[in-house]
C-alpha cells in the first residue's frame, strides 16, 4: 500500500471542496481522477500533499501519517499540481539542482537522467523564461520526479502539451508504474484517462461517485466516457 485516504473532508467557506473521500493506491497502479473542472480533483491532491489541511479524515503515504508527520510522508512523494513552480530566471538544469538540495541521494547524474526522461536535456541551459508552455510543463514533471518518488501525483499533466507531448506523458506515467511507482493523475478528459489509468475514480461536486478498475470498465462499458456518464446518470 502506497497511499490510503480514509473519509477525507476539506470544505471551503464557499461550500466547495471534497467530502468523505476514501480510496487506496498500491505500487504500480495508475489512478485516474476524472471529473469536471471544479469537482474537487485538485483539492484532493492538495490535501494529500499537505498544501491544504483536511477538516477531517486520514491520509497515509508509505505507512506515514501525511497530516501529522508531513515531512516523513513527503519524502516518498513527487507532485505537479496546477502550474509548475519554476524560477523563470534560472535554467531547467538550475531549477532541478535547486530542488535536489532537499534530497541527499540526488546527484548531477540523476538530474541529467531526469532531464532526458522528460526530453529536456537539449534545453537544459536555456532560460526557463524562454521556454514554451509545454516545455515548462515538462520541467515541472521533472521536478516531480527529482525525489525518486514512490507516489507520483500529476494534476492535469497534459496541460499545454501538443499531441507528441501528451503521448510522452502517457508513456512516462506507464514507465513509472512499471518500475513500481504508484501514480495518481487527474483530468477532465475521459479519453486521456482511458489511455493511461489502471483504475478510475469519478468525482463530482466534491463527492467520490465511483471507483472501478479499467478492466471492469471496459468489460461493462464502451469506453470511459460512457462509464463516466452512466455514473452521473447522464447516459442515454
Amino acid at each position: 500500500m502506497i497511499l490510503e485516504l480514509k473519509n477525507v473532508t476539506k470544505l471551503y467557506s464557499n461550500g466547495r471542496g471534497v467530502e468523505d473521500i476514501s480510496f487506496t493506491l498500491t505500487a504500480g497502479e495508475i489512478l485516474g481522477l476524472l471529473g469536471p473542472n471544479g469537482s474537487g480533483k485538485t483539492t484532493t491532491m492538495k490535501a494529500i500533499m499537505g498544501l491544504v489541511k483536511p477538516s477531517s479524515g486520514e491520509i497515509t503515504i508509505c505507512d506515514e501519517d501525511a497530516i501529522n508527520d508531513h515531512e516523513l510522508a513527503m519524502a516518498h512523494t513527487g507532485a505537479l499540481i496546477e502550474a509548475p513552480a519554476l524560477y523563470e530566471y534560472l535554467t531547467p538544469e538550475q531549477n532541478l539542482k535547486l530542488a535536489a538540495k532537499f534530497y541527499k541521494e540526488v546527484d548531477d547524474a540523476y538530474i541529467e537522467e531526469v532531464l532526458k526522461m522528460v526530453q529536456m536535456d537539449r534545453y537544459k541551459k536555456d532560460k526557463t523564461s524562454s521556454l514554451s508552455l509545454g516545455m515548462k510543463q515538462r520541467v515541472g514533471i521533472a521536478l516531480a520526479l527529482i525525489s525518486k518518488p514512490k507516489l507520483l501525483i500529476l494534476d492535469e499533466p497534459a496541460n499545454g502539451l501538443d499531441i507528441d507531448g501528451m503521448q510522452f506523458v502517457r508513456e512516462l506515467v506507464k514507465q513509472m508504474a512499471e518500475n513500481g511507482t504508484a501514480v495518481m493523475m487527474s483530468s477532465h478528459l475521459a479519453h486521456e484517462i482511458q489511455q493511461t489509468a489502471t483504475k478510475v475514480a469519478v468525482i463530482k461536486e466534491g463527492k467520490l461517485l465511483a471507483l472501478e478498475s479499467m478492466e471492469k470498465i471496459i468489460e461493462n462499458h464502451e469506453n470511459v466516457e460512457e462509464f463516466f456518464l452512466s455514473v452521473r446518470g447522464l447516459a442515454i
